[in-house]
């Protein structure tokens, strides 16, 4: 079992925050509060890691006195009381906030009503031309409540879904909050998916109401989605309106409704009280195995766990600026408009993240003034490679903190986002994020007041009693296990849609440990409290009973400047054997010889594991991904073991489906060549 680098092997933090910046956080003052008002543990003064780990153990020993004082200190409105904070616990089921009532929208809009802030800007959008357009408070909760009459007087009641085929722009925020407001279930993919990959998603929530573009612009281009649009309105027959949003200038099509005839019509804000386990949205899986799935979050679970993730760890406030580079189709889209809810401006942008060069998120981080700047952990190693320097080059000077996910920030990248901001003579907390569709928040991740060590996440979450376990289910440390959470947490799914006995939510998560939450990763827990991903555990390499995560190997692979990027795959042998190739997508120019294969061996073999070293090292036009821009692992491991294409992977998931072919034709050729021996 491969073990997490000790501590003295990484004495000194990469960063750690000064005094100030501790006893002015969120999360510090919050814990002075509680103490007082809900028995959680003391700050210990001048020991900020003592301070955290006390009072995570107490909000995970003791969860609904941690909720509670959650909902008390963000000023949770709820318009009937609950009965107690946490009836049936079991997982799944459980029950939070049983008898209560509140609406997700009005507490996302309640800035607009103070009058110093209600005209200042909400929303801050942008696209590839860098201009930016702001939206007020007050505008925004005008709009929300001019559409939420709207969308009433269309006959949409609490429970309908309604559904958004929309980029990242203003109208999506709106469209979303004024569906909350009603008491609708918001649902939504991005312009970017294809007719059947919609389909695939809207169909199983049959929407009564489908926001719609003509099209978008990406990478310099327009692109014409009203063929796609027809599709979706002819295979969606429960939809009773259709709401035209014409980004690219188009004619409003027959039979459909204009944006503008939908929210100018002024109307007071009325937010229809739901329970709290009441759905907000659906999410998906990624699906690339079998039809999405069709995750259902609650209203109240996800305003407590973003006050909690996006006030508390994040330390956002009303004087913060939150640019998160994400499309309307991934979670974190879900999570960025959650922003909203502690005052903060958010930022929309809708284009590439490489148009016009590398550099094009650093320049709307710089013309936003962002505070916050989230992005992917590969956005951060393309920069790395191509050698920018946005902190020299750009005035960066307001960024505090820049977040990353979507896949481990290998330990380069956590040093070039160091070294880059110090050569703009800036202090940069560097929060690696890890988490889930499957909770739409983080696990483990962002705690302002502790320090930062290269290539972990700081801590778990408050309220998230994160573990490693062994495949015996004992927790370890310093050892590489399963991700567990062996609490509940408030945004877990309420159920998936049409899953009627639960059968398949509790497979997903709760067949290996009954009860326990079991996500699918790889993580160390390390005995300074921070946690590293290694990556899926279904798609983990195991050699001779040593486990490693495909992450370590694409980190240590990628570092080597002719590799694009790379695909590992473990494949169990029937005969017992085990074959472990590595796809390596070249950089321009660069020549997969055996000088650069041995190469490649050296170093995993010098920096990870001489059992890991792969035993064919080949050249692929690509790699492919799903369309959040995931890896695609397991569907090709799938491949390589023989599986049909179209019962290996959902087409519609995937970003590039003719690269695929070029996955089977490897596992055909080497099938035709073990037959060829066993002749």
């Amino acid at each position: 079992m491969t073990t997490a680098p000790s501590p003295a092997q990484q004495p000194t933090p990469l960063w750690q925050p000064g005094p100030d910046r501790i006893e002015g956080a969120q999360v510090t003052r919050f814990q002075t509060w509680a103490a007082t008002h809900h028995g959680a543990p003391a700050v210990t003064p001048g020991d900020p890691q003592r301070s955290y780990t006390d009072l995570h153990r107490w909000s995970t020993d003791e969860l609904p006195a941690f909720w509670q004082a959650v909902a008390e200190w963000f000023d949770v409105r709820f318009a009937t009381p609950y009965d107690t904070v946490l009836g049936d616990r079991s997982m799944p089921g459980a029950h939070w906030f049983p008898g209560a009532t509140l609406n997700y929208a009005e507490h996302a809009l309640r800035t607009a009503d103070d009058p110093a802030r209600a005209a200042t800007p909400a929303l801050l959008h942008t696209d590839e031309s860098q201009e930016i357009a702001p939206v007020s408070w007050a505008d925004l909760r005008d709009q929300v409540a001019s559409l939420a009459a709207a969308l009433r007087d269309l006959g949409v009641r609490p429970g309908d879904r309604i559904s958004g085929y929309l980029p990242n722009i203003p109208q999506a925020v709106v469209a979303f909050l004024a569906t909350a407001a009603v008491g609708a279930v918001w649902t939504s993919c991005a312009p970017d998916f294809g007719a059947r990959s919609v389909l695939d998603r809207f169909q199983q929530v049959e929407p009564v109401v489908l926001f719609t573009v003509d099209g978008y612009r990406y990478g310099g281009k327009e692109h014409d989605r009203r063929a796609t649009v027809t599709e979706l309105r002819a295979e969606l027959p429960t939809l009773r309106a259709v709401v035209h949003i014409p980004l690219l200038g188009t004619d409003t099509p027959e039979a459909a409704l204009t944006w503008s005839d939908l929210t100018t019509n002024a109307a007071e804000p009325a937010y229809e009280q739901v329970p709290f386990d009441h759905p907000l949205w659906v999410l998906y899986s990624s699906g690339t195995t079998g039809l999405p799935k069709a995750i259902v979050q609650s209203q109240g679970g996800i305003l407590l766990e973003h006050l909690k993730q996006l006030g508390l760890h994040c330390d956002l406030g009303p004087d913060d600026r939150f640019f998160w580079y994400t499309s309307t189709g991934w979670m974190m889209w879900n999570f960025l408009v959650g922003g909203l809810l502690t005052g903060t401006t958010i930022v929309l942008y809708d284009g590439s993240p490489g148009h016009p060069d590398v550099a094009a998120q650093w320049r709307i981080a710089e013309a936003t003034r962002a505070t916050l700047f989230g992005t992917s952990a590969a956005y951060v190693m393309a920069c790395r490679k191509v050698g920018i320097h946005p902190a020299r080059d750009l005035d960066l000077s307001t960024i505090g903190c820049v977040a990353t996910t979507g896949s481990p920030l290998p330990p380069d990248g956590f040093r070039w986002l160091h070294d880059t901001f110090r050569e703009g003579g800036g202090d940069l907390w560097i929060a690696s994020v890890s988490g889930g569709t499957d909770v739409c928040s983080c696990f483990a991740g962002a705690v302002p007041t502790l320090p930062v060590h290269i290539g972990e996440l700081q801590a778990p979450g408050l309220g998230t009693d994160l573990q490693a376990w062994d495949p015996q289910g004992h927790p370890v440390i310093d050892e590489v296990g399963e991700l567990v959470v062996t609490n509940p947490m408030p945004s877990m799914p309420v159920r998936f849609w049409n899953d009627p006995d639960g059968s398949r939510y509790h497979d997903s998560y709760f067949d290996t440990y009954p009860g326990v939450w079991r996500h699918g990763d790889w993580i160390t827990r390390t005995s300074r409290g921070g946690v590293i991903i290694h990556g899926r555990s279904d798609s983990t390499l195991n050699r001779q009973g040593v486990r490693m995560g495909s992450s370590d190997i694409y980190e240590a692979v990628e570092r080597l400047p002719e590799i694009r990027e790379s695909l590992v795959i473990g494949l169990e042998l029937p005969d017992g054997g085990y074959w472990m190739p590595l796809f390596v997508h070249l950089a321009p120019g660069a020549v997969l010889d055996d000088a650069l294969r041995d190469r490649i061996k050296r170093t995993l073999r010098t920096e990870l594991s001489p059992r890991h070293v792969p035993d064919d090292i080949i050249e692929a036009p690509g790699i492919p991904h799903t369309l959040t821009g995931k890896r695609i692992e397991v569907p090709v491991k799938r491949l390589l073991q023989g599986t049909p294409l179209d019962k290996a992977v959902n087409p519609g998931s995937v970003d590039d489906l003719p690269l695929l072919h070029f996955y089977e034709r490897i596992a055909a050729d080497r099938r035709a060549r073990n037959d060829d021996r066993a002749q």
